[in-house]
């Protein structure tokens, strides 16, 4: 493959991955599964550390870590209780992220059916995210405790190869945060120790391209917005 065939080839990946929020039943063969983890752990990682670790939870275990984190969900008194691993967000919004952040969860609303003020239906919507979609596979990614931001900066790397590698395989992902809120449950059901920390899950498996919410389509910013090229004239 020469040059050309091979930017061609890596852009139609990157362009092409989505975050999915339907999957098929279909099962994953482990040896993919195998075969994108090793290769997305050709991330870099300062001092060739390697921070991460996955676990990949299937059958009976998913079925059973889902019930258990909806349960909670579902109730608001206990769901309370409940401290995310770390803090994702940033407690105030300001522009232009909060109108980003807006028009992507209208979007999704619009296509599922969900009108302004149906709180119900937004909590069934974010309730899928307990089920992983649907998906058959689910990824459980964890760093230990004692890794400082470098890491995490690494760590980011890491999952985005994942995503990528699987998408190049025909698979479909949806990296997710919304169960950092309930990582004591996770734990419990994954077994991982105290010295390791949740990063996120990765909801893994085939695309049902028939769902409405996997039509949408998230816009992003040109280069030319947000790079600014500093040189010997413009100082």
């Amino acid at each position: 493959m020469d040059n050309n065939d091979l930017t061609t080839a890596v852009d139609a990946v990157i362009r092409s991955r989505k975050s999915i929020r339907a999957f098929l039943a279909k099962s994953v063969d482990h040896q993919l599964i195998l075969d994108i983890l090793n290769i997305a752990a050709r991330a870099p990682s300062g001092s060739n550390v390697q921070p991460w670790k996955v676990y990949v939870i299937e059958g009976d275990v998913k079925v059973r870590l889902s019930k258990a984190i909806k349960a909670v969900f579902n109730d608001p008194a206990q769901s309370s209780q409940y401290r995310p691993e770390y803090i994702y967000y940033p407690k105030t919004w300001v522009e232009p992220f909060l109108s980003r952040r807006r028009k992507v969860g209208f979007d999704l609303y619009h296509l599922v059916g969900i009108a302004r003020g149906e709180s119900q239906k937004m909590h069934d919507q974010h309730a899928k995210n307990f089920d992983f979609f649907g998906a058959p596979v689910a990824l459980v990614l964890t760093i230990p405790r004692m890794m400082e931001l470098g890491s995490w900066l690494d760590y980011g790397m890491f999952i985005q190869n994942i995503l990528l590698a699987a998408q190049a395989r025909g698979l479909h992902t949806c990296p997710q945060a919304a169960l950092i809120q309930y990582h004591q449950i996770v734990a419990q059901h994954v077994g991982y120790s105290a010295d390791e920390q949740m990063v996120c899950t990765i909801s893994l498996g085939y695309e049902d391209s028939s769902a409405p919410e996997n039509q949408i389509e998230t816009e992003r910013v040109d280069a030319e917005e947000f790079a600014t090229f500093v040189n010997d004239y413009s100082l």
